[in-house]
């Protein structure tokens, strides 16, 4: 029986593509055990708003401090939370579906305090899997013994987890060595993040690869619709 696994970094309310990677595997690893990075999307993502795209960053205490994993990373304060919800009622008051996922998402911007930006990006992460009726099972990398060079880890972790496909995004074909992979029976699929169809948008014509947020407040109950692989 075939098991497909994933493992990704944490990202601040990513696009689509990464939710999508998640309903096409059987189990998804966080893996904020690598170095934290700046200018990059753990912290950070795109929203679409009356005047284009525009960044929500969250502060990170340190950040880019050498040695400085993911998961370590500290939230620096709170009073991005709230501006962070300003920024999303005023570009999405107006979308079809903004009540039902205001419902859902306001409690994690104005009643939740958060110190841990992976942990930030977790609560996230299983709210909109769930509004998308995502039901892999997600686990971290903590769960498991991590041992090895870049490529080593991963055939580890595949291993512990009784993978025997391993569903990597493109941008690994750079430095991910098959070969070592088949030699322990695991497979290696490279996922496709392109040929997404367009969907209902504010503001202008349609911009791709801004977070899930956009596609949620504008589509509601049909948003896993223009996923390719969200489960039935």
């Amino acid at each position: 029986m075939t098991k497909k696994l994933a493992i990704l970094q944490s990202n601040y309310v990513p696009w689509r593509g990464y939710f999508d990677l998640i309903a096409a595997v059987d189990e998804f690893i966080v893996y904020d055990e690598a170095q934290y990075t700046k200018h990059d999307w753990r912290n950070r993502n795109l929203i679409k708003t009356p005047q284009g795209p525009q960044w929500l960053t969250v502060p990170v205490r340190n950040k880019g401090l050498l040695g400085q994993t993911v998961r370590a990373a500290e939230i620096d304060g709170s009073a991005w939370a709230p501006r962070h919800w300003k920024s999303l009622e005023a570009s999405y008051g107006r979308a079809r579906h903004f009540d039902e996922v205001a419902e859902l998402l306001r409690p994690v911007y104005l009643e939740q305090g958060h110190r841990l930006l992976s942990l930030l990006n977790r609560r996230l992460i299983d709210l909109v899997c769930g509004y998308l009726g995502i039901a892999t099972r997600i686990t971290d990398a903590r769960d498991y013994v991590l041992e090895g060079d870049k490529t080593g880890r991963l055939v580890a972790l595949c291993e512990q987890a009784d993978a025997t496909l391993y569903v990597s995004g493109p941008t690994a074909r750079t430095y991910l060595d098959e070969q070592r992979f088949a030699e322990r029976g695991i497979g290696v699929q490279w996922f496709d993040y392109e040929g997404y169809a367009d969907y209902p948008q504010l503001w202008g014509p349609f911009t791709p690869r801004v977070s899930v947020l956009d596609l949620m407040f504008n589509c509601g109950p049909q948003a896993a619709d223009y996923l390719r692989h969200a489960k039935p």
